[in-house]
C-alpha cells in the first residue's frame, strides 16, 4: 500500500459530493415547501373588494362575493332612515351590542355613511340567505313592515339596518363585515376595525 494520498483529488471530490447532495436535498424540499403555500383561489378569497357605489339608485341593492358571502350594499333614503328609529322596541339588538361588530355598526344606522348599509347577506340562524323587501306594508310582511330583509327559511326578519326583529328564529343582527371608504364613490369591503 501507498502512503501516499491525493489529498487534492479527496477535497475535490468530497466538494463535488456536497454539492450534488445540497442540490438534491434542495429540489427534494422545495415542491413541499411550495405546496404549503395557499392557492391563487385561497389568496383571492380572502381578498378585500372593491366596489364603485356611485351609480348606486336610492332604493338600490348590490352584491358582492367577499370571502364566499354574499355582501350586500343598500342605498337607503332618507324616510328609510327615519324609519329605522321607530322601530326599537320591535328588535333584539337595536344598538348592535353583540361583539364582533365594528364600532362603526353600534348605532341605529349600522354604517358609516348612513345613506349605505353594507351587511354579510346571511340569516343569522342556520345560514340561509334573506330576500331585499323594501316595500312597504306588503300584505306577506303586514302593515307594520317598514322594509327590510326577510329569511324565506324559517321567518326570520330584519330592517334596513340589519337588526333583527324580536319572536324569530335568527339570534342576533346581521353582520356588518370590516370595510371603509376609499372614496365617495369607493368602497372596500374587508378592511377595517372590528372590535
Amino acid at each position: 500500500m501507498s502512503d501516499n494520498i491525493d489529498t487534492k483529488k479527496r477535497r475535490t471530490l468530497l466538494g463535488a459530493t456536497v454539492a450534488v447532495g445540497t442540490v438534491a436535498g434542495v429540489g427534494a424540499v422545495y415542491p413541499l415547501l411550495a405546496s404549503m403555500q395557499p392557492s391563487a383561489r385561497a389568496l383571492a378569497a380572502g381578498a378585500s373588494v372593491e366596489i364603485d357605489i356611485s351609480n348606486l339608485q336610492i332604493g338600490q341593492q348590490v352584491t358582492v362575493e367577499w370571502r364566499g358571502k354574499p355582501v350586500w350594499i343598500v342605498r337607503r333614503s332618507k324616510k328609510s332612515l327615519e324609519d329605522l328609529a321607530t322601530l326599537n322596541d320591535s328588535l333584539v339588538d337595536p344598538n348592535s351590542d353583540v361583539p364582533q361588530q365594528p364600532e362603526y355598526a353600534k348605532n341605529a344606522n349600522r354604517s358609516i355613511k348612513d345613506e349605505f348599509l353594507v351587511i354579510v347577506g346571511i340569516c343569522t340562524h342556520l345560514g340561509c340567505v334573506p330576500t331585499y323587501r323594501p316595500d312597504i306594508a306588503p300584505a306577506d310582511l303586514g302593515a307594520d313592515w317598514k322594509g327590510g330583509f326577510f329569511c324565506p327559511c324559517h321567518g326570520s326578519t330584519f330592517d334596513l339596518a340589519g337588526r333583527v326583529y324580536k319572536g324569530v328564529p335568527a339570534p342576533t343582527n346581521l353582520v356588518v363585515p370590516p370595510y371603509k371608504y376609499l372614496s365617495e364613490a369607493k368602497l372596500l369591503i374587508g378592511e377595517g376595525e372590528i372590535t
